[in-house]
Order: structure tokens, then sequence, then C-alpha cells
């Protein structure tokens, strides 16, 4: 009977080392699973600080792209609205000519009589191939023409589209 206790025994040990040698690898077969999980995550990681970093980059380019659109459109409008200010004031001129020089047909078609030249109203007007000069007394001359040159600048926002 010795020999079958012993022997029991001896199954009970092999049966208990077994047991132990199955949760060793379990717990070896779950260090390597948690060890893979770990690297995944870090993986993952990386990958969206990659994607952070490569968006954060192309914001900033495109931060300066607006950035310089704007001042081109800025610099634009200011260039635009000198030269609508520069239309306008020589629309305005060319109005005044235009009626200055109607003006003077009506006069000159009445009176041909003085070879060029003709005192009416406060006007002296003499006739040349290219031009028309009117000299005049600024108190009756409802068309005085000043020789000033076009100013505008780029701060005169006065007419808006």
């Amino acid at each position: 009977m010795a020999s079958s206790s012993g022997n029991s025994m001896s199954n009970s040990g092999s049966e208990e080392d077994l047991h132990n040698q199955r949760k060793r690898k379990r717990m070896e077969s779950n260090r390597e699973s948690a060890r893979r999980s770990r690297m995944r995550k870090q993986k993952h990681l990386d990958e969206l600080m990659a994607q952070v970093t490569q968006l954060v980059k192309d914001n900033n380019q495109i931060l300066t792209t607006i950035n310089f659109t704007t001042q081109h459109y800025v610099n634009m409008e200011a260039e635009n609205s000198v030269l609508r200010a520069q239309m306008m004031e020589l629309s305005q001129r060319l109005e005044s000519l235009n009626e200055i020089l109607n003006y003077l047909n009506s006069g000159t078609n009445s009176n041909n009589s003085n070879d060029g030249f003709e005192t009416s109203e406060g006007f002296e007007t003499t006739s040349d191939e290219s031009f028309t000069t009117i000299i005049s007394n600024h108190n009756n001359n409802p068309f005085v023409i000043m020789n000033q040159p076009i100013m505008a600048s780029s701060d005169m926002m006065m007419f808006q589209y």
C-alpha cells in the first residue's frame, strides 16, 4: 500500500506540476499579449502625434496664406479706392470742361467777328490749334479751371460699392 499511496502522491505532484506549468505558460502568454497591446497603443499614439504635427504645420501654412491674401486684398481695395476717387475727379473735370466747351461753342457761334478773341461776361478766350485757354476774373466765372494735379490717396474711402 505504501507504493500505492506513494504513487498517488506522485500523481498528485505531477498534476500539480502540470497545473503550475500551464499557469506559468498562461501568465507568459498574458504578459506577451499585454506587451503587444502596449506596443500597439504606443504606435497608435506616435501616429496620432505625427498627424497632429502635420496638421499644425498645414494650419500654419494656411494661416500664412490667408494673411498674405488678406493683405493683398486690403492693398488692392486701397488702390481701387484711389482709382475710383481719381476717376470721379477726372469725370467731374471732364464734365466741367465739356460744359465750358459747350458754353464757348454757343458763344463763338453767335459772335464770330473778333478773329479768335472774344470778351463776354468777364471771359477772354484765345483760340489756338490745339487748345482753348480761358482767362477770367474769378468773381463772374462759374467754370474756374484749376491747374492742379489729381490728389487721391489710399486713405480716401468715400466711394464704396
